[in-house]
């Protein structure tokens, strides 16, 4: 079983769910997405794994929500998917990935647990 969790080390929840996998058995790629921001592609396929639209994936109370106007009703799906690659800390967190077929958001912790069974 291939796990990926996107990471951020300062984000408790992220750190808890890390934990939650290690005390499992389990060593996944960890990718900091904040130094090493997923590109448009994998965003979209992050969301077709988690069948999320792209705000669901999104942090709305970062100042960058705000300040690019992200709630505006008015801008496209590749449009949003764009402005997570280019404000990756506009992406929620921590998102763990299984065998590049299943996916889920780590809030709480324990809701990734499904994906090993």
């Amino acid at each position: 079983m291939k796990v990926t969790i996107y990471h951020n080390p300062r984000c408790s929840k992220s750190r808890q769910t890390l934990a939650l996998l290690e005390d499992r058995g389990i060593n996944p790629e960890v990718v900091e997405y904040l130094k090493n921001p997923p590109n448009e592609e994998t965003i979209s396929q992050l969301l077709d794994l988690l069948d999320f639209e792209p705000r669901e994936l999104m942090r709305k109370n970062e100042d960058e929500y705000k300040a690019l106007d992200l709630g505006n009703t008015q801008l496209s799906k590749q449009e949003l998917i764009a402005a997570m690659s280019e404000n990756s800390k506009l992406i929620e967190r921590p998102i763990v990935v299984v065998d590049d077929k299943k996916a889920a958001i780590g809030r709480p912790p324990e809701s990734v647990l499904d994906l090993l069974d």
